[in-house]
């Protein structure tokens, strides 16, 4: 075993263990991540990255496509996979040079390219050797969850690990599962040509209904077909996969599965760490502590929302819980979440219903379609809308955004209902003109007014007003 422990071992070299390795070199520690794969994780390799720079290529060819709305005649769309690929491949590339080895080193991170295994709560074994440390913080992520569909095992399919790396463009691709992993896929690969089946009983479940169906609307008509039934069967039949849904039969010559993600929690020797875990991830406390006091967790692993963004959060303040004196919670329940796909779908904070449960009738609600939005007129997007859900003293609770530029936007709101801001602050705050946020200044400012305006303190302004005329 290494004589000198480490002040703190990291596992896992995704966005978490990045930020958590970054953190705790600038606050002097011995540091140690320890990486089994690519250093980056799956947000670099095979999430976040490669999938907005294919959705990027995808709305590229969609514009080519519809050009002569803009009365640009740009000939017929070629796809080229190939060069698709190398477009994807670059990006990553671009990202990664940030997240090397020696980038790491260099910032005092002794980055350890090996499998991570607990020898005992203290102590792991990494390739021929065994390194102690303080503490761990282990944030080994999540993997794609393979749902025991009969047959699925028989045929061949990709999931996001593997859709990233092929350069073939299938005739028609079958997605099961309509999360946002499927749903952003879906509408890339249809616009680069193929033919697309959505196949899940649940349409981006987690958000607002008016908002699945703006989006939904939308992916129809850019000829995306949906089967709302669980996949009951998987087969191969010639050169072609045929999956069963319920009463529908769908035929493809590329199936993705896109059903979740479980947390990577195997061979890591948990049990002989003392750590309390199940396949629904890795129990901690509200400081990401497990059972075993200086061994945190943080994540995807944790089990819970996985969202690139909260695993880097969590992991700045599992570090600081870890490393520094006195600590703070490591959940939050302002997340904001993001589908990209065009219109992007964005959130944050509660919705309409979670509200209505919360606060009864004490709950209003404001809304400004994206065809009544300068911005989105003048650049043929108007689809979508944006929503607020507030208190009934006008305080912001959560906001839902269906937008070209919704992820852009809903940070506002993450400032907004952080400090408890009310709509009168966001109207009294000048937006730039024209822009997509004008659409939020318009509506809190008509919110504001409409409120000001109403019952006896209307009446009283009113006639102060027809004074002053």
């Amino acid at each position: 075993m290494d004589k000198t422990p480490y002040d703190i071992v990291i596992i896992g070299a995704g966005s978490g263990g990045l930020t958590a390795a970054r953190f705790a070199a600038q606050l002097g520690a011995k540091t140690a991540l320890v990486e089994r794969n690519r250093i980056g994780g799956d947000c670099t390799w095979t999430g976040c990255v490669p999938s907005k720079a294919l959705l990027r290529a995808a709305k590229v060819a969609n514009e080519v496509r519809n050009a002569a709305r803009y009365g640009i005649d740009a000939g017929p769309v070629s796809v080229d996979m190939v060069q698709v690929r190398q477009f994807v491949r670059s990006a990553i590339e671009e990202v990664y040079q940030y997240e090397t080895p020696e980038a790491l080193e260099a910032a005092g991170v002794d980055v350890i390219p090996e499998r991570a295994e607990f020898v005992s709560p203290s102590a792991i074994r990494v390739g021929e050797r065994t390194i102690a440390g303080k503490t761990f913080l282990i944030a080994t992520g999540a993997g794609p969850v393979i749902p025991p569909i009969p047959g699925l095992g028989d045929v061949e399919f990709v999931t996001y690990e593997k859709i990233f790396e092929t350069d073939r463009l299938p005739a028609a691709l079958a997605i099961i599962g309509a999360g946002p992993v499927g749903t952003e896929l879906a509408q890339a690969y249809r616009r680069f040509g193929p033919q697309v089946t959505l196949i899940d009983r649940n349409f981006l479940p987690r958000d607002e209904p008016e908002a699945r169906q703006a989006l939904r609307s939308v992916l129809e008509r850019e000829g995306i077909r949906f089967v709302n039934n669980r996949a009951e069967s998987v087969r191969n039949e010639g050169a072609n996969i045929v999956v069963e849904a319920g009463e529908s039969r769908t035929v493809c010559d590329m199936l993705l599965v896109a059903a979740g993600r479980a947390p990577a929690v195997a061979e890591l020797g948990l049990d002989k760490a003392g750590v309390k875990y199940s396949v629904r991830g890795i129990g901690v406390d509200d400081r990401l502590r497990t059972n075993v006091k200086h061994i945190y967790a943080t994540g995807d692993v944790v089990g819970k929302q996985q969202f690139t963004h909260l695993a880097g959060w969590q992991a700045f303040q599992a570090v600081r819980n870890a490393l520094l004196p006195g600590g703070g919670s490591g959940f939050t329940d302002l997340v904001p979440w993001v589908t990209y796909t065009d219109p992007e779908v964005a959130h944050v904070g509660r919705t309409e219903e979670d509200a209505r449960i919360e606060f009864g009738t004490n709950v209003r609600v404001h809304s400004r379609p994206m065809k009544e939005v300068d911005r989105a007129i003048a650049e043929g997007n108007t689809d979508g809308f944006l929503k607020i859900v507030t208190g009934n003293d006008d305080t912001i609770l959560g906001a839902t955004i269906v937008a070209s530029r919704a992820g852009e936007l809903v940070g506002e709101f993450v400032l907004a209902i952080r400090n408890r801001l009310r709509l009168k602050d966001i109207a009294g705050a000048i937006h730039p003109y024209p822009t997509y946020s004008t659409a939020i200044q318009q509506l809190a400012a008509e919110a504001t007014i409409d409120r000001m305006l109403e019952g006896t303190s209307g009446m009283f302004i009113r006639g102060l007003s027809r004074l002053v005329r």
